[in-house]
């Protein structure tokens, strides 16, 4: 499931950014075949060639593992392992730009949300 989340954040970016397929191969140094095999869901990349795009995309690596565009229905229709999750219906994980009075209030959300999960979970 991640090198589908992975690869749909991968096109996203190149048509965002306007950077061909064979670009980003070669500042990521990976075969254009490759690229073409994982941005069309036929390769499964390994962790090091998953840095190396993201650096060439100029994107941390979590980034592109965290969110996709995709719906969890669309996600579950493509992949032939159903996505599973560790949180509790109602609960989701987002990744977001944030000014630092923004990353404050969202980690105190964060952290209050922990602790209601952790505490239903012990009943």
């Amino acid at each position: 499931m991640y090198s589908l989340i992975f690869f749909t954040n991968v096109l996203r970016l190149l048509d965002e950014r306007g950077i061909t397929k064979y670009e980003l191969a070669d500042q990521a140094g990976i075969s254009i075949s490759f690229l073409s095999d994982l941005t069309n869901g036929k390769a499964n990349p390994s962790l090091k060639i998953m840095e190396s795009i993201a650096q060439a995309l100029n994107e941390p690596l979590p980034a592109l593992l965290e969110t996709t565009d995709l719906d969890r229905q669309s996600i579950s229709m493509l992949s032939a392992n159903p996505p599973s999750t560790s949180l509790p219906a109602g609960y989701i994980r987002a990744s977001a730009i944030l000014t630092e009075y923004q990353a404050f209030t969202v980690q105190q959300w964060d952290q209050a949300n922990r602790q209601l999960i952790s505490q239903a979970q012990k009943k």
